[in-house]
């Protein structure tokens, strides 16, 4: 549905703060991984199967097999291009469980050696083009990630709750993003994906350090939960009635939301320097006890 654009210069555009101090909606924001490139590998199945319709029983049966598999490929390709996309966002991360583009490059040489049988009966030919639909997949797309990043020196079983907390924050946040819909209310939406971004810095930042989930758990869990709900009502009762006090409080509520999780993610940042710097301190006073002097700026 279409929505009627505000800003500062609309008739109900607002003043109060210049655009530079205000955090845009849009930082940080990715291009979708998954590109018409990808969405492309969905069309051979169609014209594979119409094509078999009238070669015989075995021929469509092998053409559907075929088109089947193809689909299956093209949708691994997809779910392995968020998941290579997410793992390069991110400073901490573990390879992905499944190599989804890797299975997909093999599906689809199966599926084209297998298209290939239906006009070429025999090994050579179909497994020629097999091979050659396989390279050319993994020329296009690349090989999954293969290893950890940034974890070392992470314990993986504090790293694993950790990974437990985010993906329900995470879902936190989606649902609030539906909810939104709802209301149809274009500067909400971007006030909330203005809090969302910032809920996302409090996420890396104990993504990056899992240290900091005791800390920020409350944030990720009950605060986001309540705001979730919040989000639901509000949409609930401004797609109703279009009450401006209750699009104020959630304003209000959404003002409130940011500068605390904005603030307690400079108090773990701030917290992480603390230790850094004590570290350094330990391990200076620990040279200098095995009688090795660090230079000074002393004249």
């Amino acid at each position: 549905m279409a929505q009627r654009f505000g800003g500062k210069y609309s008739p109900d555009g607002t003043t109060d703060a210049p655009a530079s101090q205000d955090r845009s909606a849009y930082q940080g924001a990715q291009v979708n991984p998954v590109g018409a490139r990808a969405n492309i590998l969905f069309v051979p199945a169609i014209p594979m199967v119409f094509l078999a319709l009238n070669d015989g029983a075995v021929n469509l049966a092998l053409a559907l097999v075929a088109a089947g598999i193809l689909t299956l490929a093209a949708w691994l390709l997809r779910g392995g291009l968020v998941a290579e996309a997410a793992y390069v966002s991110r400073k901490v991360a573990r390879r992905p469980a499944i190599p989804r583009k890797l299975f997909s490059s093999v599906l689809t040489g199966i599926g084209i050696a297998m298209a290939a049988y239906r006009n070429e009966p025999g090994l050579v030919a179909p497994i020629l083009f097999g091979v050659a639909a396989s390279g050319l997949h993994l020329a296009a797309f690349g090989i999954d990630p293969l290893q950890d990043k940034g974890m070392e020196g992470i314990d993986t079983f504090q790293q694993d709750r950790v990974a437990r907390v985010v993906d329900e924050a995470e879902t936190h946040l989606a649902a609030m993003t539906d909810a939104m819909k709802r209301a149809e209310d274009r500067q909400m939406a971007l006030k909330l994906e203005k809090f969302q971004a910032t809920a996302c810095d409090l996420i890396r930042t104990v993504e990056e350090d899992p240290r900091d989930l005791t800390a920020a758990r409350k944030y990720l869990g009950v605060y986001l939960m309540g705001a979730r709900d919040a989000t639901i009502k509000f949409a609930d009762i401004y797609s109703r009635t279009r009450d401006t006090q209750a699009r104020a409080d959630y304003s209000d509520l959404l003002d409130d939301l940011s500068d605390n999780f904005a603030a307690r993610t400079r108090k773990l940042l701030v917290d992480d320097r603390s230790d850094l710097n004590i570290e350094i301190d330990v391990l200076r006073d620990r040279l200098q006890r095995e009688g090795v002097r660090t230079p000074t700026n002393d004249i």
